[in-house]
């Protein structure tokens, strides 16, 4: 999929459309400390496995896009939409 490196979008913190850059975010650790990364750790110590078996030949074949729009009058990112499914992405 290609994607262009600039687009018109609306800034949620200017209030008007401006030219956006665009940036692809990598996905970043999992913070210890949430309480639901205690628990799942919890649960796992001490088994040589995952608590709950994992489902064999269903994996997913694409990763989430994670694309984050830079305005270019005050310099503030927006997430627009969860993200979609793509297993190329290149700028252009």
């Amino acid at each position: 999929m290609k994607i262009p490196k600039e687009r018109n979008k609306y800034c949620k913190y200017c209030k008007k459309y401006t030219a956006q850059k665009i940036k692809k975010v990598k996905n970043k650790p999992r913070r210890c400390v949430a309480v639901g990364q205690r628990r799942h750790l919890r649960k796992v110590a001490g088994y040589g496995s995952f608590p709950a078996k994992k489902p064999k030949g269903r994996g997913k074949p694409s990763t989430k896009l994670d694309l984050r729009y830079t305005c270019s009058e005050c310099g503030k990112q927006n997430i627009i939409g969860k993200g979609f499914r793509v297993k190329k992405m290149e700028f252009v």
